[in-house]
């Protein structure tokens, strides 16, 4: 119990610096230089995702936009801002799209942090935690689901 309310406090401190060291931009300017940073090759991992929501409405992303559950976006720890992800639920074969505009996840054993609209469109909100496979979408498609 001790062990988790630690894990639970590193996760908080983490968003929290990582918050800090956002660049202050409009979100018109964000959205443009997310555009222009999508990668041209072809990016594929399975692992574990988790999702984030509520508690982080409005707050700075990354990338400097302010974080909105509902929207289709996920946090990733190295692919650049702007970068369409297609993930898929691999325990129901649910998908989704979508735009990498934050950093994370910070706790170990996952790779991607998505917001709580794309954990209910992939329907793992009930559990917290999947496990998804992503694949790079090229091009300039919008965040549909499928």
């Amino acid at each position: 119990m001790q062990n988790e309310k630690c894990k639970i406090l590193f996760f908080l401190f983490a968003l929290v610096l990582c918050q800090a060291c956002a660049t202050q931009r409009t979100a018109s300017h964000a959205q443009h230089h997310h555009e222009k940073s999508a990668p041209t090759m072809h990016y594929q991992a399975t692992g574990m995702a988790s999702w984030y929501g509520r508690e982080f409405r409005g707050r700075r992303t990354a990338s400097g936009e302010r974080f909105n559950p509902n929207d289709m976006t996920c946090a990733h720890r190295t692919l650049p801002f702007g970068t369409r992800l297609q993930v898929t639920n691999l325990s129901n074969q649910q998908k989704a799209v979508v735009r990498v505009n934050d950093r994370g996840p910070f706790v170990r054993g996952r790779i991607i942090d998505v917001s709580q609209h794309a954990a209910q469109v992939l329907g793992f909100v009930r559990q917290g935690s999947v496990k998804v496979r992503m694949n790079s979408v090229s091009g300039r498609q919008s965040p549909v689901t499928e």
